[in-house]
């Protein structure tokens, strides 16, 4: 959803305002939107711009194309970086981080756009925000597990929340092991989103938004988005709730391969079939790290601690071969290292929390 600032039409991020509304829009399409180190730089700048700026109400963030908000981080430029120069990987994913914070923290509203692909570092882009909107498009996931990663960017601390007054919820546990695309519903459900508006309502909310007095708040902010809310139907993942529940509760991937291998549902069949092609690491510290988060206080605990887990991936295999067989020879299967959750021992899985050479906060 550009908006005019034709000075900034080759700009990876577009900045400016509309009304009392700061906008950032990601304008790096033909990558999915994919954030870079320089991406990272020009929004937390916009921020700090917005903050200060009395006449700016609230901010909306949104990204350009028609295939994409934001796939995530730039995988093949960490894969490359990682290997050949750890350390500058390693800044990338400190600032990307503290962006996350920042926009936990944010003071005035921010509004996120959650159209189309959102996953990984699009995930921290948008679900931190206090307004998230999706639409009947959106198709949302945190797919780490997939390339010998893990759900970073605060997803430990988003995943771990639950839904309060729904009983069991280990909806974001299936979510950070699986790497399930889910679509609007669904991340409603699973409280990474907080309303779904038709795509085609999205430029007129941004108008009515860009009218907010500037002395607007959340509450001003939730009112005019109201207005274009849909009602909408429990998705898959929802429809599954308390199979999920059930078969996730446990502290092992281990007890929760036999839970769902005990089951009879479909639903249990596919969902095994696909973590048993993730890397047996990532499934191992992807549960730790969710189920540590449980019991943090603050989001930047969590980013501490994924930032951690995440020097260490740079330093293994997993990552790299994900990467490789994903989108540099493709069609591969990955050959993870180790090959089997036996494998996995509590001495290995050490070394993903062993304190990071820097520190994200003090």
């Amino acid at each position: 959803m550009p908006f005019s600032n034709d000075n900034q039409a080759d700009a990876l991020v577009q900045i400016g305002r509309v009304g009392t509304l700061g906008r950032i829009h990601l304008n790096r399409p033909r990558a999915l939107n994919s954030l870079t180190l320089e991406m990272v730089r020009i929004i937390v700048g916009a921020l700090d711009a917005f903050e200060i700026d009395d006449s700016i109400a609230a901010v909306l963030i949104t990204g350009e194309g028609d295939r994409a908000f934001c796939a995530g981080g730039d995988i093949r430029a960490l894969h490359d970086e990682g290997r050949q120069n750890p350390a500058e990987a390693r800044t990338f994913l400190r600032e990307e981080y503290r962006l996350n914070a920042r926009i936990k923290r944010f003071p005035k509203p921010y509004i996120a756009f959650m159209d189309l692909i959102t996953m990984g570092g699009g995930v921290g882009l948008s679900a931190h925000g206090s307004h998230r909107i999706v639409t009947e498009r959106t198709r949302l996931a945190m797919p780490e597990t997939g390339i010998g990663f893990f759900p970073d960017i605060g997803a430990t601390w988003l995943l771990s929340r639950g839904r309060a007054g729904r009983g069991k919820v280990e909806t974001g546990t299936f979510l950070a092991l699986s790497g399930e695309q889910i679509g609007g519903a669904d991340a409603i459900h699973a409280g990474l989103a907080d309303a779904l508006v038709p795509s085609s309502a999205l430029s007129d909310l941004a108008d009515n938004l860009s009218q907010l007095p500037a002395t607007a708040d959340g509450a001003d902010v939730s009112a005019i988005i109201g207005a274009y809310v849909s009602t909408v139907e429990p998705g898959p993942v929802e429809q599954n709730a308390a199979e999920i529940d059930e078969a996730f509760a446990f502290d092992t991937v281990e007890e929760i391969f036999a839970a769902l291998g005990a089951s009879e549902t479909a639903f249990a069949g596919k969902t095994l079939a696909t973590l048993r092609t993730r890397s047996p690491t990532s499934l191992k510290l992807a549960l730790r790290l969710v189920r540590l988060a449980r019991d943090d206080a603050r989001l930047e605990d969590a980013l501490e601690r994924e930032y951690a887990a995440a020097a260490g991936i740079l330093a293994g295999h997993d990552f790299y071969e994900g990467v490789r067989t994903a989108i540099i020879d493709k069609g591969q299967k990955p050959q993870w290292q180790p090959s089997t959750l036996a494998e996995v021992t509590e001495e290995s899985l050490a070394r993903y929390f062993e304190p990071a050479p820097e520190r994200l906060f003090s």
